[in-house]
């Protein structure tokens, strides 16, 4: 039997000052920032495919430009909503609503669920094509402190540990809504060139049609990936 990954060396996790000192961050400055080290991502790159690009953009970035500093993190999780999927918002056709999703690859559809908390992703396919990959969680590298207030909690684990959580930490909603996240702005896909990590693969999480597909994508062993351990082996 599978054995879920042992914790990352943090000897007190879901600390931010320990967190800080993985990223090579102090408490008073950057040291070694994760996002001056990146750069804006080429729409050239991303694939067309959404399950491609899906796995694409684990180990990417993203970067949120705020008025109180930047706030970012690395890519662990993410969904791929393809052309015809039934789970998708895109499957009846554009609405005013979900028009972003049809935009060419590497623009933000940013939606609320169920009327509590927005959604980042990324379209994906051909202009005109409805699908796009839904960002479900990252690891913080840059502007804890920052994500730290926005969600009122210090628990930098669950800081961005899944798609509400990200998006609250990073102060995304609907006014980024159509964004192009391939060129410097408020809100932007980077890549500083490391690597992933291993990539795992499973099923997505809170859906009902589709379910069975495995469109899900996760750096495995990640502490930062959401949903059961069960889903994360």
């Amino acid at each position: 039997m599978a054995k879920w990954p042992a914790r990352p060396s943090i000897s007190a996790p879901g600390s931010s000052r320990h967190l800080r000192a993985r990223n090579g961050l102090s408490g008073s400055g950057e040291i070694r920032s994760a996002v001056a080290c990146s750069r804006v991502l080429n729409r050239a790159e991303l694939p067309v495919d959404t399950a491609q690009l899906a796995r694409f953009l684990i180990g990417k970035m993203v970067v949120r430009m705020l008025a109180e500093g930047v706030a970012a993190g690395r890519i662990v999780e993410t969904e791929a909503y393809d052309i015809g999927d039934p789970a998708g918002h895109a499957y009846r056709g554009m609405t005013p609503r979900n028009r972003t999703l049809f935009l060419e690859r590497g623009h933000a559809y940013v939606y609320l669920a169920y009327g509590i908390s927005f959604m980042l992703n990324v379209s994906s396919e051909t202009s005109g094509v409805g699908a796009g990959v839904l960002i479900r969680a990252i690891e913080p590298t840059d502007g804890i402190s920052i994500m730290e207030r926005n969600r009122g909690t210090e628990r930098v684990r669950d800081l961005a540990r899944g798609p509400g959580r990200l998006c609250a930490a990073l102060g995304i909603d609907r006014r980024l809504d159509g964004i192009d996240l391939c060129r410097t702005g408020p809100l932007w896909l980077g890549s500083d060139g490391q690597a992933s990590g291993e990539i795992g693969q499973g099923k997505r999480i809170g859906i009902t049609r589709a379910s069975e597909s495995l469109l899900r994508f996760y750096v495995r062993g990640n502490w930062f990936v959401s949903g059961p351990r069960a889903l994360n082996i």
